[in-house]
């Protein structure tokens, strides 16, 4: 080849190409590793819902207060330090929601948000105003796992309308920390009824549709919400963290965040939830089927493992580039194997090197010399004892052909091998002179 053949594709199509299929991987690896592999929006009654039913409003609203909010995909983040917002599906297991809450007593305070809602997307032959979430409602239902709760969080529910807010009623439909309002749906409300849920709003029947568990915490900022005594200090344990549980998901949810008062009720929830501090606010999403499962893709993306992940990916840049810059034949291209004996012999010894196999050319050496000293003087039998006679005539004091070849044989070392290999050859010269 004596010049740089034109290439069909141009160097910067191939690029882009190339630069576009990595992104492309390394999305997909991220994605899966983190576990987000499908979309929030699927009409769930949680953060990541838009649906009537869903909370994204609620989120939305506090990100824009300056909260720090995140949607949790993993089940890690509920043994964070922070506000957990739990918004449990009709298929919850009470088992596990009574376990997470009473895991969180000292890592911080925890809103459970009960559900109602049968929901069900929009059918497609409905000629109805739809968008990607948004639901329908079937009915309002107790959910099936509460009579299974235990402990503090045993609690009665119901669901009915209330008589007081009819179309004719111009009370309000819930009161409580200082607000008042209508529901969405005054025909189907839900509250709570246990002893130990002090009431921080209840409906126009006098119900508890939002309350706080008393656990024997001091819980100062929410018994002056609700109205009543804390208790003494002494007698309360001061670092456990309240327990709200919101009944009525109308107040919270996106069907509720309508109405301005609905919103400054829900806003004041999340706040007297927190006691006086700023801390994160995390909703679960995992108790609603979007929860990622560790693998390893999912290390590889977090600490410690990111730096070893981020190494990994530049020095595949720096593979891949340099690959780029070799793009297409070289200019001009040589023999794998060069011509000559002496390429021959230096390729051969090469190889002989590579596998440390030199003791295997003492003996054929030794042969070679003992006929080359043997017709170098005159000798037609190349006998050891012969060559030693003739050599003690010819070169009196050298050392003997004999000696010399035992010396070469019991060589071991490279070094050995060349020295006596040396001396043979030196006793050649010294005859051919």
């Amino acid at each position: 080849m004596t010049g740089k053949p034109s290439s069909p594709f141009s160097p910067k199509i191939v690029l882009a190409l190339v630069l576009f299929g990595a992104l492309a991987f390394f999305a997909t690896l991220y994605f899966i590793g983190t576990g987000q592999t499908g979309g929030e929006n699927d009409g769930g009654g949680h953060a990541g819902g838009k649906g009537i039913n869903g909370y994204a409003a609620l989120a939305g609203l506090l990100k824009a207060e300056g909260h720090d909010v995140s949607l949790s995909r993993s089940p890690g983040a509920m043994d964070d330090y922070a506000l957990l917002m739990l918004t449990p599906p009709m298929g919850m297991d009470a088992q596990d929601l009574q376990e997470v809450v009473a895991s969180r007593s000292y890592l911080g305070p925890t809103i459970i948000v009960l559900p109602k809602w049968q929901a069900a997307a929009i059918p497609q032959q409905w000629d109805v105003k739809k968008d990607t979430g948004w639901v329908v409602l079937a009915g309002a239902l107790v959910p099936p796992w509460a009579k299974d709760l235990k402990g503090d969080l045993a609690f009665g529910i119901s669901v009915g309308a209330l008589e007081q807010g009819g179309p004719d009623w111009r009370g309000p439909d819930w009161r409580g920390m200082g607000l008042a309002g209508k529901l969405p749906d005054a025909a189907q409300s839900m509250s709570v009824f246990a002893p130990q849920i002090i009431t921080l709003v209840s409906n126009s029947e006098g119900e508890t549709i939002a309350g706080y568990v008393d656990n024997d915490g001091y819980y100062p900022a929410l018994a002056e919400a609700a109205g009543v005594s804390p208790g003494e200090y002494d007698d309360r344990d001061s670092d456990r963290w309240g327990v709200i549980i919101v009944a009525e998901p109308d107040l919270l949810n996106n069907y509720g965040l309508a109405d301005r008062n609905r919103a400054m009720l829900a806003s004041k929830i999340v706040t007297l939830a927190m006691e006086g501090e700023d801390l994160p606010i995390i909703f679960d999403l995992t108790q609603s089927g979007l929860g990622g499962a560790k693998n390893l893709l999912t290390l590889a993306f977090k600490p410690p493992f990111l730096a070893a992940t981020i190494c990994l990916m530049l020095a595949m840049l720096v593979v891949g580039w340099r690959a780029f810059r070799r793009f297409g034949p070289p200019v001009a291209e040589g023999r794998e194997i060069a011509f000559g004996k002496r390429q021959l012999v230096a390729n051969s010894a090469s190889l002989i090197q590579r596998t440390r196999r030199l003791h295997l050319l003492s003996l054929p050496y030794a042969r070679m010399m003992q006929q080359r000293i043997a017709a170098a003087l005159g000798l037609r039998k190349a006998e050891p004892q012969e060559i030693d006679a003739m050599l003690a005539r010819r070169l009196d004091g050298e050392p003997r052909f004999s000696q010399l070849v035992e010396q070469l044989r019991s060589a071991r070392t490279p070094q050995e091998l060349l020295r006596a290999a040396t001396a043979l050859k030196s006793l050649e010269r010294k005859l051919s002179r």
